[in-house]
């Protein structure tokens, strides 16, 4: 069958598919670089031969390979590049841990938004190192166009600590690969009431959501809907009324840590949902004496790109609570 791509009235147009753009199916990957196209007019597309891969047509689930080509004879509209970035809007304020080719660790400050939304949408994190990514040439949002660097793992406004930044797809899958598979420990500092006992505990529990509030609740048997949660703490130091706990995340539920040592008589310090409100007032502290201060990875299975990672650990050394000296307790 001949097919007569001159009735579009566009030239022929490629694409050749770089190391970002490989590993994913062909029609996620042009939903995500033509936004503005219509998904059934993509398909019709793929199926009248306007779009082909390597010279030839293709299905719409076909893996992309680095360096295959697509050829388009379709309107000049979808490829228009778009005169600038929203990223830019950003600030350029990062506190990078670590780095290399693949990934960056990050020191998210309390009171910085991780992702945007709604709400928030022109200086968040994920942005930030959009921002400072494309001012080094490594990411390149004109030929990128189906990638953007992104953040592996979401921490709270009100807490701050360790955030993983992926800066190719290849660790983006990998680095999400091993947070799925609980291939890398997350430790917590916090300062709680009183003085935990034992000293350390493992500890397991079950946890149901309420989404209307989006608050918690711990119970220490199961009940419908719950999930089971494993918590691990350590007292690392105490003063009379407070106590440093280390605390190493088993699962990664809502608000785990928050509502799990309330649960057992010893809320944080700061927490205004599941706290104690006079020791909170007595302090004055408004918000949660908690931080993500330690990584360590710990891959079981194939790291690929991130394999220099591998039983290392990162860890944020100055955390704001651990050396106020109001609270008369220390790291």
């Amino acid at each position: 069958m001949f097919f007569c791509y001159n009735y579009i009235g566009d030239k022929m147009r490629t694409l050749t598919i770089t190391k970002n753009d490989s590993g994913q199916r062909l029609d996620k990957y042009l939903s995500k670089r033509f936004k503005t196209m219509p998904k059934s007019l993509m398909y019709k597309y793929l199926r009248t031969k306007y779009i082909k891969l390597n010279g030839k047509k293709v299905a719409p689930d076909v893996f992309l390979n680095e360096g295959d080509v697509l050829t388009f004879y379709i309107k000049d509209e979808f490829f228009e590049e778009k005169k600038s970035y929203d990223f830019m809007k950003a600030g350029r304020e990062l506190d990078i841990i670590y780095e290399d080719d693949n990934i960056i660790l990050l020191n998210k400050k309390v009171g910085v938004i991780a992702h945007q939304d709604s709400r928030y949408d022109s200086d968040t994190l994920n942005l930030r190192v959009m921002r400072y990514l494309y001012e080094k040439g490594e990411y390149k949002p004109e030929t990128d166009r189906a990638f953007a660097p992104a953040l592996c793992n979401r921490i709270d406004r009100n807490t701050g600590g360790i955030v993983i930044a992926a800066k190719n797809a290849e660790a983006l899958r990998i680095m999400n690969q091993k947070i799925r598979d609980r291939e890398i420990e997350k430790y917590y500092l916090c300062a709680v009431k009183g003085k935990p006992h034992p000293a350390h505990a493992l500890l397991t529990a079950y946890h149901t959501k309420n989404e209307s509030n989006n608050t918690v609740k711990i119970y220490d048997r199961p009940v419908e809907g719950a999930k089971e949660i494993v918590t691990e703490y350590t007292v690392l130091d105490s003063s009379p009324a407070l106590s440093l706990c280390e605390v190493l995340l088993h699962t990664g539920r809502t608000h785990q840590i928050r509502a799990h040592m309330a649960h057992i008589g010893y809320p944080l310090l700061g927490d205004e949902k599941y706290g104690d409100k006079k020791l909170n007032a007595a302090y004055g502290m408004k918000r949660q004496a908690l931080y993500a201060y330690k990584l360590r990875f710990s891959f079981t299975t194939e790291s690929g790109c991130l394999e220099n990672l591998n039983g290392r650990s990162f860890e944020v050394k100055e955390v704001w609570f651990a050396k106020d000296k109001k609270l008369n307790i220390k790291r």
